[in-house]
């Protein structure tokens, strides 16, 4: 009995996945390619309610991490929650990384504003909000912004010279102090293997690419 008892919760439960699986998703997708002030196209995923009653506000992260193969927000639990509630998100693929125009720079600089023509993390930013503003119908003029690790990084950048729609943000593990953190030092000890890594994922094709050792123990290597 227990073993017949346990096979119908087992069938139950799939039914139950599947049935939440085909449950149609209440967004509709759009990828575009958002023109930054010097030209540049920065590829972005937008997801929008397919019905939507009242204007709502945006929910906008920037990665290095790809976007394209995004899922719909109310399936990410992180953000069902705030899904469920009717955001339009926004993903993007930040300046020169996976389908992005433009030159990729870790953690770039901030500009010198004395330069009219120079652009930033907060520029792309405050420019992605502008063209979200104007072309992204029924929302309500405001954004939120989000992210963790890197993206918490691009998220306190956007705060420093902000788009005055930008309402909120919420860094999370954002990597603010690269000589104490854990990231490229630990207490100021540079991680000589992790910083090695990581650049050559990020920065040796636009895409992350994990480095081909030949030695399983990266000491030995």
């Amino acid at each position: 009995m227990k073993i017949v008892l346990l096979w119908l919760n087992g069938l139950l439960l799939l039914l139950s996945s599947s049935t939440i699986a085909q449950t149609p998703s209440p967004y509709e997708r759009q990828e575009v390619m958002i023109p930054m002030r010097d030209g540049v196209r920065l590829n972005t995923v937008i997801y929008t309610l397919k019905v939507s009653k009242e204007p709502l506000p945006f929910l906008l992260t920037r990665t290095p991490y790809g976007v394209s193969g995004t899922e719909t927000p109310d399936r990410i639990p992180y953000v069902k929650d705030m899904a469920d509630d009717g955001y339009i998100f926004v993903y993007q693929d930040i300046r020169g990384r996976y389908k992005s125009e433009g030159t990729f720079e870790m953690q770039r600089f901030t500009r010198n504003k004395k330069d009219l023509k120079a652009i930033d993390e907060s520029t792309d930013t405050y420019d992605t909000i502008e063209w979200l503003l104007a072309h992204i119908p029924n929302n309500n003029k405001k954004v939120g912004m989000y992210g963790i690790s890197y993206a918490g990084w691009t998220t306190a950048v956007a705060a420093i010279d902000p788009h005055p729609a930008l309402a909120t943000v919420s860094e999370q593990a954002t990597p603010s102090d690269m000589f104490l953190g854990d990231d490229f030092h630990h207490n100021g000890a540079f991680r000589l293997s992790y910083g090695f890594e990581y650049a050559f994922m990020e920065e040796a094709t636009k895409t992350d690419s994990l480095f081909p050792f030949p030695n399983y123990d990266t000491y030995d290597w």
